[in-house]
């Protein structure tokens, strides 16, 4: 399952717990990320190249992901050292 907090407004902080995606045991990496909100789709577009140009990997590219919302922009990434990272943008926009 997962749970969150939200303090609703301009300022938001939110915590989510979960299993990992893949099924396999939660360790370094893997049933970890940390998510960064994006005020643009243009933002999570930035936030994707650089990961990749400073030598992440790609998890998921930019792009919606309806089975969240369907204003859910979001990109999937890895650092060099494998921790998961990802940058989310919500509300649609006209890219």
């Amino acid at each position: 399952g997962w749970g969150i907090y939200e303090d609703g407004g301009l300022r938001e902080l939110a915590f989510w717990i979960g299993k990992p995606f893949d099924q396999q045991a939660a360790t370094t990496g893997n049933g970890s990320m940390v998510a960064f909100r994006a005020r643009s789709w243009k933002e999570v577009d930035g936030f994707y190249a650089a990961v990749l140009a400073n030598g992440g990997s790609c998890e998921g590219p930019p792009g919606l992901r309806l089975h969240y919302s369907p204003d859910f922009y979001a990109a999937y990434a890895r650092d060099p050292d494998g921790n998961k990272l990802a940058a989310v943008c919500r509300g649609v926009q006209v890219p």
